[in-house]
């Protein structure tokens, strides 16, 4: 990619009568849009994620994505890793070589039992586990000690070789997508990363299903970045304010062919059954308690069923709730995000019963964790693309930032 390609962030220039698609090649150059266009946006937006009910039926195949928190050209290489975005034609190749390996490659608990995938994955065993690490914060704990069932898979910051070419996310432009929350707060550019997002929702509602997490709140973003980024590039908060309206809108989870759970955080007490989801009601700030704020809360823990979660919110569930979870409903696996991971991605417990997705590579610009996306097809046996942080000649940083890995929130 020469440095003319490299998209450029600040406010974008729209013609007088601009529609969707002009706002959507606006999005992909990271610009952020005029505040009425903003606005007309999350309306459209809004009028979307309306007739989606709690959990939004997915068919396979579908490529599954998790926390982004803002890292606009990571999501730009997560793109490219799947093949493009929805009605692209000319998708550029990725910028940093990918790894695929799939759940075959693995037997529980997560260990590579391929010696040739064993050789060329190196470890990435230096960094933290889960949690935000060093930021000093109550949104997500330092990082928890190593568990059963983690191991050190995943990419590695040189430049491997990609074991395999994943085909199923080579579609160029017919893929959906299901995020699976956290878009905004800790990177540069949270607004120009969910304006993204909304466009492509706004433009492709079939294509894009965003699933609500813990950063999607009022509270939240008042204090990790999204607000005070609104307040410094409008001027004042009331985009912030109508970019949490949609947060009130997205949906609590998806299913995947009737199979596989996607949520941000994970399980409740106060839910037995998929369909007890289907009644909470979303169209609102995020609760402190209770079904819905555990949803986007909860974290997978070798505990025996439930414990008091270090996060303040949601809670810890073990294997024999997520077993039972599954089992009760017809469930293959259940899909979420939440926690760093510096191999990309997680199974957890035995029978692999969850699995953790983690989309932001480098998190905060300093963690040098990589990446993944899951990629399900119609076997429904997930295939995980492991993937790196764009490097920084390939990305701009806001001005008065320094380099990119000095920053973090």
């Amino acid at each position: 990619m020469g440095t003319n390609d490299i998209p450029q962030p600040g406010p974008a220039k729209l013609s007088p009568n601009s529609d969707l698609e002009e706002w959507l090649e606006q999005a992909k150059q990271c610009k952020y849009l005029p505040e009425p266009i903003m606005k007309k946006l999350c309306e459209r937006t809004k009028e979307c994620l309306m007739e989606e009910s709690n959990i939004q039926p997915v068919c396979t195949p579908v490529t599954i994505c998790g926390d982004i928190h803002g890292q606009f050209y990571d999501l730009l290489e997560l793109f490219r890793v799947a093949g493009g975005m929805p009605g692209e034609t000319n998708v550029k190749p990725p910028t940093t070589r990918t790894t695929v390996i799939s759940s075959d490659d693995i037997e529980p608990p997560t260990t590579i039992t391929d010696p040739k995938l064993r050789s060329k994955v190196r470890s990435s065993d230096s960094g933290l586990e889960s949690g935000s690490g060093e930021d000093d914060d109550d949104d997500e704990p330092r990082g928890r000690p190593r568990t059963a069932g983690q191991s050190n898979r995943g990419g590695s910051a040189g430049g491997d070789s990609a074991i395999a070419v994943d085909e199923g996310a080579a579609k160029g432009g017919n893929q959906s997508f299901i995020f699976l929350g956290d878009f905004v707060d800790r990177g540069y550019f949270s607004l120009e990363t969910f304006t993204l997002l909304m466009c492509l929702k706004a433009m492709y509602p079939d294509k894009i299903t965003l699933v609500r997490g813990n950063h999607e709140s009022r509270q939240i973003t008042q204090v990790y970045g999204f607000y005070e980024e609104c307040q410094l590039k409008y001027g004042n908060a009331s985009v912030w304010k109508s970019c949490c309206q949609v947060f009130d809108f997205l949906v609590l989870a998806a299913v995947v062919d009737g199979e596989i759970l996607c949520v941000h955080g994970g399980l409740s007490p106060e839910i037995r059954t998929v369909d007890q989801i289907r009644v909470v009601a979303r169209a609102q700030e995020i609760p402190h308690e209770g079904a819905f704020c555990d949803l986007v809360w909860s974290d997978p823990e070798e505990v025996d069923t439930w414990a008091v979660s270090p996060r303040g919110a949601g809670w810890l569930f073990g294997d024999k709730v997520a077993s039972e979870f599954n089992h009760v409903n017809g469930l293959k696996l259940i899909a979420r995000a939440h926690q760093l991971v510096n191999e990309g991605y997680k199974y957890h417990f035995s029978q692999k019963s969850v699995v953790t997705v983690w989309s932001a590579p480098n998190y905060c610009y300093r963690c040098g964790n990589v990446a993944s996306i899951m990629n399900v097809g119609e076997d429904l046996n997930p295939k995980f693309s492991i993937f790196q942080a764009v490097p920084e000649d390939q990305r701009a940083v806001p001005a008065g930032r320094g380099r990119a890995g000095e920053y973090f929130l």
